[in-house]
């Protein structure tokens, strides 16, 4: 079977004012035509940017690139937007971009198989043959504004796959999900790009992907560590590149005892590693920035709490209740787990929680006051002073630095005091001191997300809510920031409320309040 992709030695390097960051340093992959290919690694590892050169959205620093024989980097305009609309699929993890607010589901579907002259009747019966799959027919009408996070997310990958593409990309495609509607969403990624014969790579953080592939591959910094396919031999393949380099998985090194230096013999045909100096236990870690540095004025009684919340979205057959006669109370220095599947109304909580929202009945009290006959304004000035939100959604300003986006949020809430200081001790405290002065646009999603809470925890809120803060995470940096959210409640006295499926999350959480799917 021919090739579909053919990289060979890529190289991207982004230029800044501090100086170059490598995402990809050689990167060689082949994939086959009609393989599924699941790509996993780290947090900037080079995941995502390897996806946005197969998209066309980025082109390559050096090495070669093709697809289905045509060199991507190389293509002019009309030939690259001829290349996206025709061949490919693509399924960002900013899936919100993907969703216009004036399109219902039905229409975000099929819009582009009409822009293709497909006729009305045959689109919008393709539109819901998706929707049915993932769960959605019934919201078929329902704009974005009215569907969660999850929702959305399952609404842009059907319209990633609407059109059959002979290439299909996905970057993070179950960020969102809980497990159940995950296993789904892979279950019918895998069914549509065999049924239709195309060609997927999907990236991932989410060891559950590896399920529908024909073979995995990891990427660290920036280059092949590790392949697998579907064997019964049970070893795993270790990539040998260029000059002889090697990368031996980090499970086999902890069970050898190889910490920082190994020794390495030949013994027939066989290279013996041992180890040759500190063991991991023995390896000194770095001890992370003090979180009572952020403390905040003791207060008694619980921080917020909600009575009899209800929450209806819509009107007619279209109309959803997420949230039906909820009543929960939030105690100062707890960290809070708000779970449930998706739809089940987690976001639309915290929005309520933070003034975003208003109750369709009962009450949401913080820090004292009834919130919902607060006015705009009123609602506005409390999330300034006492209430800060990590959203799904970054927000960060892409031509500053890590350090100024903190430091501007520290600003916008009249922060008096050493900006810079503060947003420097906050940025160690998520494990980026070292890229503080890196533009945002150049740090990696992961690193974008722990800027986000960086800059939350920079302004010692009262109350801390969350969204997913670990969704885009892999699993190393999701165990830091659920270990970090635990323990800056309980150092701090800030109430951190999260909405997640993450059981990363759940596990450091001091309390769980389950949501389930409601319907009016």
């Amino acid at each position: 079977m021919s090739a579909a992709i053919e990289a060979r030695d890529v190289f991207r390097v982004y230029s800044t004012a501090q100086g170059d960051a490598a995402a990809l340093q050689g990167l060689s992959i082949a994939v086959r035509e009609r393989e599924v290919l699941t790509v996993l690694g780290p947090s900037g590892a080079g995941k995502t940017t390897f996806l946005r050169i197969l998209a066309g959205l980025d082109r390559p620093s050096a090495g070669s690139v093709r697809v289905f024989g045509r060199e991507i980097g190389r293509l002019g305009g009309r030939s690259l937007a001829a290349y996206r609309a025709g061949t490919l699929g693509y399924a960002d993890q900013h899936y919100s971009r993907a969703l216009a607010d004036e399109l219902n589901a039905s229409e975000l579907v099929s819009v582009r198989l009409r822009l293709r002259g497909v006729p009305g009747a045959q689109a919008v019966a393709r539109a819901d043959e998706l929707l049915e799959r993932v769960g959605l027919l019934g919201k078929r009408g329902a704009r974005p504004r009215e569907l969660s996070g999850g929702e959305q997310q399952r609404v842009a990958l059907c319209a990633a796959l609407a059109h059959r593409p002979r290439l299909f990309l996905a970057d993070e495609p179950t960020g969102e999900l809980d497990a159940a509607n995950a296993t789904e969403v892979y279950r019918l990624i895998g069914e549509l790009t065999r049924e239709h014969g195309s060609t997927a790579v999907l990236v991932s953080h989410d060891p559950g992907s590896t399920e529908i592939a024909d073979r995995t591959i990891r990427i660290r910094d920036g280059r092949v560590s590790e392949e697998s396919a579907r064997t019964t031999s049970g070893e795993e393949l270790i990539v040998v590149g260029r000059g002889g380099w090697l990368r031996v998985p980090e499970e086999h090194l902890r069970r050898a005892g190889i910490g920082s230096h190994a020794a390495a013999r030949l013994e027939g045909h066989r290279v013996v590693l041992t180890s040759a100096g500190e063991s991991p236990a023995s390896a000194e870690v770095e001890s992370p920035t003090d979180p009572s540095t952020f403390r905040v004025e003791s207060r008694k009684g619980p921080l917020a709490s909600v009575s009899g919340l209800v929450k209806r979205f819509g009107q007619g057959g279209t109309a959803s209740t997420p949230i039906a006669g909820l009543t929960a109370s939030f105690e100062a220095g707890r960290l809070y787990a708000v779970t449930g599947p998706s739809g089940s109304g987690k976001t639309t909580f915290l929005h309520l929680l933070a003034g975003l929202e208003r109750p369709t009945a009962g009450e949401v009290i913080v820090l004292g006051r009834s919130i919902g006959p607060l006015d705009r304004a009123a609602r506005a000035e409390l999330r300034r002073k006492s209430v800060a939100l990590v959203a799904q959604e970054v927000g960060l300003i892409p031509f500053l630095s890590a350090r100024e986006n903190v430091e501007l949020g520290l600003a916008l809430r009249g922060w008096r005091g050493d900006e810079r200081d503060t947003a420097v001790t906050a940025l160690a405290l998520v494990g980026l001191a070292e890229r503080a002065d890196q533009y945002v646009s150049r740090l990696s999603s992961g690193e974008r997300v722990r800027v986000v809470v960086a800059r939350a925890l920079a302004g010692r809120p009262a109350i801390l809510l969350a969204d997913e803060p670990t969704a885009r995470l892999d699993q190393a940096n999701a165990l830091t920031v659920s270990a970090l959210l635990g323990n800056f409640a309980r150092a701090s006295g800030t109430t951190v409320i999260c909405a997640t499926h993450d059981p990363l999350v759940i596990e450091h959480a001091d309390h769980e309040l389950p949501l389930s799917r409601q319907n009016a």
